[in-house]
């Protein structure tokens, strides 16, 4: 069983992020709340999936970085990724981060039973995540101007695992995509003076199937690492988000990816445990 979706989607529901004239928003573009959510969200799953990597963090031998700059050697190219899980490096002064204290600084509502969950996982050691990098996340969002966003969309996923991979090729990749569903949409970079409202509106359900479709196209590789590029998983979460006020629902139905894609969420997640069960058990 995941939770991620509901997760992120109940987040995203409340005032989240507020703009330079105090207008609060659910969803902001210039903001990476909302990839953070996300992120946490996958991480939340991953340990709930992978008794491994629970006991490694019990262990103290892995800790969690928020936005850790990731080196491609070969291009000599960096680039931030949301979230790692890499090999504890400790350091003088280092302070435990866990996936509670990251659930109150990102503002992450949790059902209680989403929270007896979280109070049963270990934290992660006293220490900083090092150099060795075992899996790096990036989440991806696409709200609004759907198609017009597709080529950024593509070449910022594909960016990531090649600056994942260039690191090193021994991490995992993991690429979450969040799709927008709404008919409308409330854009905080068209709405910037407070009681004016300008309304985008979407063309459903071609924008969502197109996005995806672009989502497809994107390299993953297979458990075979030799020389491959591409993500070890990747999922999409399709919402309906207005950006209005009203609640974030979770998209389930078609043209969302349905259980058993490759592309759902839960998918993704089992895939990411199931690697880093059988490549980190040396660790």
């Amino acid at each position: 069983m995941t939770f991620g979706p509901d997760i992120l989607a109940r987040t995203l529901s409340g005032p989240n992020v507020e703009d330079k004239q105090g207008q609060w928003w659910q969803y902001n573009s210039r903001s990476d709340h909302h990839s953070k959510v996300a992120c946490w969200a996958v991480l939340f799953d991953l340990l709930t999936s992978s008794s491994l990597m629970r006991a490694h963090a019990a262990e103290g031998k892995v800790a969690f970085g928020i936005n850790r700059k990731l080196n491609d050697w070969t291009s000599n190219r960096t680039k931030n990724l949301d979230l790692v899980v890499a090999r504890t490096s400790e350091e003088e002064g280092a302070k435990t981060v866990d996936l509670g204290t990251m659930a109150d600084k990102f503002g992450i509502r949790l059902t209680a039973a989403e929270q007896t969950k979280l109070d049963g996982l270990p934290t992660s050691p006293i220490g900083v995540a090092g150099s060795v990098v075992l899996v790096a996340l990036e989440a991806k969002a696409t709200m609004t101007a759907h198609i017009r966003a597709l080529p950024r969309l593509h070449d910022e996923l594909t960016s990531s695992f090649q600056t994942i991979h260039g690191d090193s090729n021994n991490a995992l990749a993991v690429g979450l995509s969040i799709i927008n569903h709404a008919n409308t949409f409330v854009s905080s970079d068209l709405n910037k003076i407070p009681g004016h409202r300008v309304v985008s509106t979407h063309n459903q359900p071609k924008d969502t199937e197109r996005t995806i479709s672009k989502i497809e196209e994107i390299h993953r590789r297979s458990g075979s690492h030799d020389g491959q590029r591409g993500f070890d998983a990747l999922g999409i979460i399709v919402l309906d988000c207005k950006n209005d006020g009203s609640p974030v629902t979770l998209v389930t139905e078609p043209p969302a990816p349905q259980p058993g894609n490759q592309f759902h969420y839960a998918n993704m997640i089992n895939r990411a445990a199931q690697a880093y069960d059988s490549s980190f058990r040396h660790v």
